[in-house]
Formats: C-alpha cells, structure tokens, sequence
C-alpha cells in the first residue's frame, strides 16, 4: 500500500520487535494473558469478566455495578473492606474497580515483589465473597449517593441521556448505575445467583502486565484463581434497532447548557471502527481538531468540547459533547453540525489522516507504559473479541485507513436523519431543537 505522509511526519516506526504477550489456559478453562514490560518496576493483576451491565434484565438494572462493589467487602482471608484496602495500602499499591456495559474488572497494581498479594487480594475476593446482608443495608447510600453525584454533573448525565436516546429502551440504554428499585431492593441470595451465572471461567480473563514473566504468572493464576468453577450462564439480547427520537431535553438550572450531538456509528466488531476513530480525531480529538479550532478558538463558544466514539460488540456512536452560555446553545448546535455536514460533503484532508494517525500513535504508546493500561488493552481484548492483537497489528489497522475510507464513512453516517441531541440546561422547545438538527 502506498502511504502518504506529510512534510511533518515521518513513517509508522516498529515500536517492537518480539511478541509482547502471551495466552495460556488453566484446567478450568480460565485463560490467563501475560504482557511482560521491559523498564517497569510495577505490575497489574486484571480481572476481566464479561459481567456488564447490559447482561441485566429489567428488574436486574443496576445489580452488575452494585456487585463490583459488594466483592469488596471481603472473602475467607480478607473478611472486610479494611482488610482488603489495608492488604493493599500497606504495600502502597493501587485497586480499583469498573463496570461498563459488556464487562466488568478488578485490578490491583503494585511493586513487582508483591505480585503475589495482589493474586491472594484478588482472588479471595473473586471466589469467595460471601456478600454480607448487613454490608449490602450500608452499601445502598453509597451507591445513592453516587447516583446522586452524577444527576449533579451534567456532563456525565448528558451522556447517559444520549444514549438513551441512540439504544432506547434496551439495556445498552440503560444507565450502569441502576435503578433506585434495584439499590434500595436487591438482596444476598441476587448476588450469589448473579454472580455464580457470569463470574466462571469460560466467561473471564486474569491478566499480568508488567514485571513479570508468563511462567511466574500461570503459576501465580492457577494458584489463587484456579477454583474458579461453573459455566456462563447467560446471553446479552442482541442489539437490532437505534431509536427512532432524535432529541432529548432534561431540565435543570445550571450555569450552562451542556449538549452531546451525534449518530450511530461502527460497532466494535466492524472494520470502520478504525476509520471512526480517526474521523473523531480529526473532528474533536485534540486541540487542533476542526471542533476545537473552530468552535472554541475562533468563536469562543465554550470551554470543553470534544468528540469521540463507543464501540459495543453490535452497536456504535460518534457524538461531540460540549458545554455551552444558555444563550449561544443553538449557536453552538448548529457549529458543531455544520462540522459534521462539512466533513460529509467536502471531507478530510491528506494531512489531517497523517496528524491523527501520529497522534493516536503517539498517544497509544505513552498510554502503554502503564502496566494497568496495557493489562486493559489485552485483557479486554481477550474478553471480547475473536482475535487478540499484538501492539504493532493493532496500530497497523489504523496506519491502513486511507483517506477515501473516511470521507466514505463520514458521507454515510452524517445524513442530517441521523442526528441525535441530549441537552441538560434550561431549553426547554423540544420542536426548535428538532428543526436545529433537521
């Protein structure tokens, strides 16, 4: 293939030269994935399980999140919270936890020398919480109390509202913090049941990055992991169908109007997820994308806008988030579509591709120096997709878009039919919104 590269770049460099990680399975079935790094003295413990929330039923909304913090609350070892945070704190690693749509994860970082406490943390917590009836009463206003803070800042809200608007009422549109029903109702024996249906081996990864070798590794999963038992006992329901409302208007006296305007997009098992990636780049990946040049430098508009995608295994988006003045939100809706109506009829540049393919490069490889960063890239990868790639191929499936690809996908995905707009501010003329984005 012929590359074109602009008088500022130079060619897509070989970052590596050996393979960088390895997969081994365990008798159970539990695949473990090593990444070793050169130049670290840290290492992650990752556990992936496909355990999002869009495995959840209606009356379930809410209880994969809900579980990530329950598993917290101790197993036989470690029998409470304080336990599990000092086994930890007093190495002075880091743990944490995220529940996202199709999965959900359990990580601990930590010196190289303590690799295998944070295997014994982990794997009491994964195989043997018991999910006190009592920590459950006090966990509930946490979890209020979280749910609270993100109705209190819009610009998380807004995304959430976005993409009620894109999947409907399928559990792809459902917010991962649940339902007060769910938090205030859900008891010991929902857990365990929810739990024992996709915490199995043939529905997870335990994945190593960082300073360690795959024979220390498969010895260290087997060891603390190696229990793990039973068979995933449920299915997500297939994505089909966008919905058909194009504009979502939430109520709220705030300073500014906070937006997100956007359309389907590729889903994560489709090729033009690369070519999306980069069209966002282009449109509002940085600082010297048309969004952020046009909209906030040369109008003063706003103080953050961005665009982005989402890429779930059978549904997409690529929307522009933005917080505007009351007064110049329809100034800034019909901006940031005339950017989208720009790039489908006239399309990028040669020069744009080179400066977003450098720019995911650059970026990508800084992010990789993290050994919990470089643990998601792989283990997520293993989770979810069919193929797991090396560094190199993962790249080199951006370095091959071509600029014919992109002004293709941007030409079919920003028809105006297309546009979704949630807002949270004082709007409230749903049908002048409607007309913004026709």
């Amino acid at each position: 293939m012929k590359l074109g590269f602009s008088r500022f770049a130079a060619p897509l460099p070989v970052l590596y030269t050996r393979e960088v990680f390895s997969i081994e399975t365990l008798d159970s079935g539990l695949p473990v994935l090593t990444a070793p790094t050169d130049g670290t003295e840290s290492v992650t413990v990752l556990i992936f399980a496909g355990a999002g929330s869009r495995y959840e039923k209606n009356n379930e909304r809410g209880i994969s999140h809900f579980l990530e913090h329950m598993f917290f609350k101790g197993g036989k070892k470690y029998g409470n919270t304080k336990e599990v945070s000092m086994a930890i704190d007093s190495k002075g690693g880091d743990f944490n936890a995220f529940t996202g749509k199709e999965y959900a994860g359990y990580y601990v970082k930590v010196a190289a020398k303590h690799t295998e406490l944070a295997c014994d943390v982990l794997g009491d917590m994964l195989l043997y919480a018991s999910f006190p009836q009592e920590d459950i009463e006090k966990e509930r206003g946490v979890i209020m109390e979280e749910e609270r803070m993100y109705q209190d800042t819009p610009m998380y809200r807004a995304g959430w509202d976005f993409e009620r608007l894109l999947f409907g009422n399928h559990s792809l549109g459902w917010d991962t913090i649940g339902t007060e029903e769910l938090i205030m109702g859900v008891q010991q024996k929902d857990f365990q049941k929810y739990k024992d249906s996709l915490y199995t081996p043939n529905n997870c990864v335990v994945t190593f990055s960082g300073n360690i070798e795959s024979s220390n590794a498969l010895q260290l999963a087997n060891q603390y992991f190696g229990a793990m038992k039973g068979n995933k006992g449920r299915e997500f329901e297939p994505f089909s169908d966008y919905g058909s409302e194009r504009v979502h208007l939430r109520s709220k006296k705030t300073e500014q109007s906070h937006l997100v305007l956007g359309v389907p997009s590729a889903s994560a098992m489709e090729q033009d997820r690369y070519t999306q990636k980069l069209l966002a780049i282009i449109l509002g990946g940085n600082m010297s994308s048309r969004m952020f040049l046009n909209i906030r430098e040369a109008k003063g508009l706003c103080y953050y806008i961005s665009t982005d995608i989402d890429c779930y295994m059978d549904a997409g988006s690529l929307s522009t988030r933005a917080g505007v003045d009351q007064s110049r939100l329809h100034e800034a809706i019909e901006l940031i579509k005339n950017e989208y109506i720009v790039c489908r009829e006239k399309g990028i540049t040669e020069g744009e591709l080179t400066r977003a393919k450098d720019f995911l490069r650059g970026k990508f490889t800084l992010s990789l120096e993290d050994s919990e960063e470089r643990a998601h890239f792989y283990g997520k990868q293993k989770l979810l997709y069919p193929e797991t790639c090396d560094i190199d191929a993962y790249l080199a499936k951006f370095e091959a878009v071509t600029k014919e690809q992109v002004d293709a996908f941007a030409a079919k995905i920003f028809a105006p039919e297309n546009f979704r707009l949630a807002v949270i501010g004082q709007e409230d003329n749903q049908a002048k919104m409607e007309q913004l984005i026709a």
